[in-house]
């Protein structure tokens, strides 16, 4: 039997997981002027993906690199759903 997939489908799910409230999180406490953080961060890990010669860690690599770079586009739908009041925002911070 072969559990390589189902590794793989448990660190999707978990990375989506993962990012969604760190998305809710990060614009709530730096707006959304931290996307580069995450275009950083996720370019390396895909880059880094490429070079690792283990299947299961070069695909939680790129998965979680891709959860990154997705999150760009999140943090900024975000920082919309906030000013339409379905999130907090936070008081301490200026728009």
């Amino acid at each position: 039997m072969e559990w390589t997939g189902i590794i793989i489908g448990a660190i999707s799910f978990a990375a989506i997981g993962v990012f969604h409230p760190v998305v809710i999180k990060c614009e709530y406490y730096f707006g959304s002027r931290i996307w580069p953080l995450f275009l950083v961060g996720g370019a390396a890990c895909c880059l880094i993906s490429l070079t690792v010669s283990n299947i299961i860690l070069s695909a939680a690599l790129a998965v979680v690199g891709f959860a990154m770079l997705w999150s760009i586009g999140e943090i900024k739908k975000q920082e919309e759903r906030v000013k339409k009041g379905w999130f907090p925002a936070n008081p301490r911070r200026r728009p």
